[in-house]
């Protein structure tokens, strides 16, 4: 009996899964006694499935796969949330098992999906859609499934990672660090879903759902990118002991699910501080673990590829051993999602302001007005463009505080000539 497969998404990772169909079936059916069938793929280009060798199965229509009634399992490859859902969802209810790398799809429409994959006792499995190659949606859901998990950490985005290294290590500006991460194909002509949080966003709230048996999706994620991050930021970051990442950060706490995404200070003696380029690495703390890290290639052709192609020989194996899905939607505990606001921490906050007297004093009476207390302040810099850097290190903060700070010094004109930047302390 064969397994026969459908893919939509003849791109780079579709093309990658199409390579390892053709290169390796005979390997599949010898070492785990599945033998899976690629019996159609769709794109909107021709050319992509003609360049691996499948120009023969190509349709540019995919009804023409999930109207399939031979079709056992469709991979869903194009990303978005408008016709990905609607190839998803169509698949699922006509029967069809799913796999899917989709990040934005799963973050939003999860439930939904779970649900009509229960409905219709098929299965939808999305490895791929966190952490490129790394394993670890499967281990949350089997291996650590005794784990009451307390935290949740990830540098999960790919191109942050490498532009905050090389802005650290070799003291580029943001925008030569983005410049040299879109010549080196690490990052989109508009790098908006990179930079800015979302990717890593839509990671956390799937991992988080699966971490706390509890729906979070997208939207529950309060989310800042790495715009404002400079050299002289990490710069400072590394003098007081700490590397700077864009941190995906999942609590469970007593007020529900501290659930957010911005750059964060870390310790350099954490082992995630050491995680620098392309890679990414997934942090897990569980009851009866501890503490466990995966770490691996984030993404690229070969990774997403194999992560996919591993959801699709686990499911194809089920299908033929006739063994029914094994874990489903888990989120039944409900919790809530703890507002931003309540979040104490310490932070790094760096002010660009004129070069004149009464500055420092002006800033750190704002801060004191709203009950910040602080822990060092500097400034730095020269007066040739007659400005400076105030650097303010606090104590342990709420965040509603900080934030009335930051909305009481942006309303004196006179005094911030940038946007300031704000990076939490996570220790």
């Amino acid at each position: 009996m064969s397994v026969k497969i459908g893919l939509i998404g003849t791109g780079t990772v579709g093309g990658g899964c199409i390579d390892i169909i053709k290169n390796h079936r005979e390997d599949f059916k010898r070492h785990y006694g599945v033998d899976i069938e690629l019996v159609r793929v769709c794109s909107l280009d021709r050319k992509e499935a003609e360049a691996h060798g499948v120009g023969d199965l190509f349709t540019d229509d995919f009804n023409e796969i999930i109207g399939d009634p031979e079709i056992d399992l469709v991979i869903e490859l194009i990303g978005g949330t408008g016709v990905a859902h609607t190839i998803v969802t169509e698949a699922l209810k006509a029967g069809k098992y799913v796999v899917t790398a989709n990040k934005a799809l799963m973050a939003t429409a999860g439930e939904e999906i779970f649900h009509l994959a229960d409905e219709a006792n098929v299965e939808i499995a999305f490895e791929a859609s966190v952490g490129g190659g790394i394993p670890i949606i499967d281990p949350m859901k089997h291996s650590l499934i005794s784990n009451e998990v307390s935290s949740v950490l990830g540098i999960v985005n790919g191109t942050t990672n490498y532009m905050l290294t090389r802005i650290g290590e070799d003291g580029l500006t943001y925008d030569a660090a983005l410049k040299e991460a879109q010549e080196k194909g690490f990052a989109e002509a508009d790098p908006t879903a990179d930079v800015d949080g979302f990717d890593a966003a839509a990671k956390i709230a799937i991992l988080a759902s699966i971490a706390f048996n509890s729906r979070v999706v997208l939207g529950d994620v309060k989310t800042e990118g790495i715009r404002n991050i400079s050299p002289v930021d990490l710069k400072n970051a590394r003098e007081m002991g700490y590397a700077v990442k864009l941190l995906a950060i999942a609590h469970r706490t007593p007020e529900g699910i501290d659930v957010r995404v911005h750059p964060t200070m870390i310790p350099l003696s954490h082992q995630m501080a050491n995680v620098n380029g392309v890679f990414n690495a997934i942090y897990v703390v569980g009851d009866a673990v501890g503490e466990t890290m995966f770490f691996g290639e984030g993404a690229g052709a070969g990774p997403a590829a194999s992560a996919v192609m591993g959801d699709v020989l686990d499911v194809a194996r089920r299908i033929t051993l006739g063994v029914p899905p094994i874990v489903g939607c888990t989120c039944t505990d409900k919790l809530p999602i703890a507002s931003m606001d309540s979040l104490e921490t310490r932070y790094y906050i760096r002010f660009v302001v004129p070069d004149r007297t009464g500055v420092l004093a002006k800033a750190a009476e704002v801060f004191s007005r709203h009950d910040v207390s602080l822990r060092s302040v500097k400034q730095q810099g020269t007066s040739e463009h007659n400005e400076v850097d105030l650097v303010f290190v606090t104590h342990t903060a709420r965040e509603k505080n900080i934030r009335a700070v930051l909305d009481e010094l942006a309303g004196l004109s006179d005094m911030l000539l940038s946007e300031p930047t704000v990076i939490r302390v996570e220790d």
